[in-house]
């Protein structure tokens, strides 16, 4: 048995400690928000918010997520009313939509770390991959849910 706080409810989940965190979220807590990609931490479809870090759970064993805050998209709002979610809407950043949770994810956590980036800090933030290429729309959907702050 392992005990997770996922968007500030602590679970307890009989799952081998070595089985993904994506796959505890997804299958076992059913929260479904966060993506499946790659499998190996490279596209970040999965990121969720460790401690308040952004993190790619595909690859990170429940077990190292025991005692830490999870929060995953679910936890941003349950209407699209973050700041994050309006930009990318105004800013229509989706496509297909696949990475856009866990695009949503390493935004949120960069605009509490940094409330006002740069273009720079953005661009290093942001290492998820866009099949669809939306990246100036992402950026510029993070300068406008910096404003909105």
């Amino acid at each position: 048995m392992i005990s997770i706080t996922v968007n500030g409810i602590k679970r307890d989940v009989e799952v081998p400690g070595e089985m993904p965190l994506l796959w505890v979220v997804r299958d076992e807590l059913n929260l479904t928000g966060s993506k499946f990609g790659c499998g190996v931490g490279e596209c970040g479809c999965c990121t969720m918010h460790i401690d308040g870090v952004a993190t790619r759970t595909c690859v990170l064993p429940v077990s190292a997520a025991a005692g830490k805050q999870i929060e995953t998209i679910e936890s941003l709002s349950s209407d699209n009313s973050h700041r994050v979610q309006k930009a990318w809407l105004a800013e229509q950043v989706p496509q297909c939509g696949y990475c856009q949770s866990g695009q949503i994810m390493v935004a949120s956590a960069l605009l509490k770390k940094n409330p006002n980036p740069s273009d720079s800090d953005i661009d290093q933030a942001m290492t998820n991959i866009c099949r669809c290429g939306t990246y100036d729309r992402i950026r510029t959907a993070i300068h406008r849910a910096a404003q909105e702050a």
